[in-house]
């Protein structure tokens, strides 16, 4: 969540036409953009319900260029409602037609388990980012998820790339975050980002105040390695 704010900000300020779509239940992006979810009625649940389509659901951020579709804890129920879906893994893919010629880039908040929505979202997409912290259970689950990315490709999104590997929470005064850091470039190389994410103080007090790092503290080590990160994407999709 966390790289999703920061990051879909980061492209937003260079002037490209951005949407980020909040597919968790607990709606952290949503709030994350000082967005209260509970007094918003089209959400990414009432585009799975079928109450609204995608285009009455989007709202501005704070942030020009760049606009949010907001969650809802009731998203949750969506999980069971899709099962009697027919091509219930292609429901958001079929939305987002609708926006495909009005953004540069859509990003994609999503759920930590590997549900429906998870699902829906992996096969919308032409590419993933997997953010990985540098702690060894992290490590440990990295294989387990580029197989799952793997299935989803060949079976669901033949055109599903994994775009790199994000070493987050990087704390240089910890010997983890180094071996972890070793570890990932021994065995992924090309595949990791040059850019990597600190641990950051303002990183982690931004979303209580509704905000990405960039408006909270611009001059902030968080930040500054988003737009790096940013730019780094910029630069590989050029």
């Amino acid at each position: 969540t966390t790289t999703a704010v920061n990051l879909s900000a980061s492209i937003a300020v260079s002037e490209r036409k951005t949407l980020v779509l909040d597919m968790d239940p607990q709606c952290n992006t949503t709030s994350g953009f000082g967005v209260p979810y509970h007094a918003v009625n089209n959400n990414m649940y009432s585009v799975f319900s079928g109450r609204n389509p995608i285009e009455e659901t989007i709202r501005k951020t704070e942030v020009p260029f760049l606009d949010i579709v907001p969650s809802h804890p009731d998203l949750i129920g969506a999980e069971i409602e899709l099962l009697d879906v027919e091509e219930r893994e292609f429901v958001l893919k079929k939305h987002l037609k609708a926006l495909i010629d009005t953004y540069k880039f859509i990003f994609i908040d999503c759920p930590p388990s590997l549900g429906l929505l998870t699902i829906n979202s992996l096969v919308a997409s032409d590419f993933v980012i997997i953010p990985l912290q540098c702690e060894y259970y992290a490590l440990e689950g990295l294989a387990s998820l580029l197989k799952t990315i793997s299935i989803i490709k060949k079976k669901l999104n033949p055109g599903l790339e994994t775009l790199g590997i994000l070493l987050t929470m990087f704390d240089r005064r910890n010997n983890l975050s180094f071996r972890v850091w070793e570890e990932v470039n021994k065995y992924f190389n090309d595949l990791v980002f040059k850019t990597v994410i600190p641990r950051n103080v303002k990183l982690s007090e931004s979303p209580s105040h509704g905000k990405p790092a960039m408006l909270y503290d611009i001059s902030s080590r968080g930040a500054e390695s988003y737009l790096e990160l940013a730019s780094e994407i910029l630069n590989k999709r050029s």
